[in-house]
C-alpha cells in the first residue's frame, strides 16, 4: 500500500463563527514568470478545528485530511504540550 503525501500549510485565522471550523487564510510570494515581479498570492482554507481552540489571529498549521463536509478537507495539528 503506498501511503498519500498530506499537503502540509500554514496560516492566520481570520474567521471563527462556525462550530468546530475555522477559516485560515494562506499567503505565498509567487513571481511571474515573464516580468519576474513578485506578487503575493492569497487563498482560504476552512479547517477543522474539534476543540474550538483557536481565536481570529491566531497562527495555526493543517494538514490534508479525508472530507468532513462539502468545504472542509482540511484539519488543524494541535501543538505538543510538554
Amino acid at each position: 500500500m503506498i501511503a498519500k503525501i498530506k499537503r502540509h500549510f500554514q496560516g492566520q485565522v481570520v474567521s471563527d463563527a462556525m462550530d468546530k471550523t475555522i477559516v485560515v487564510k494562506v499567503s505565498r510570494v509567487r513571481t511571474h514568470p515573464m516580468y519576474k515581479k513578485r506578487f503575493t498570492v492569497t487563498k482560504k482554507f476552512k479547517v477543522h478545528d474539534e476543540k474550538n481552540q483557536f481565536k481570529v489571529g491566531d497562527t495555526v498549521e493543517f494538514v490534508e485530511c479525508r472530507p468532513i463536509s462539502k468545504d472542509k478537507k482540511w484539519r488543524v495539528i494541535y501543538p505538543q504540550t510538554v
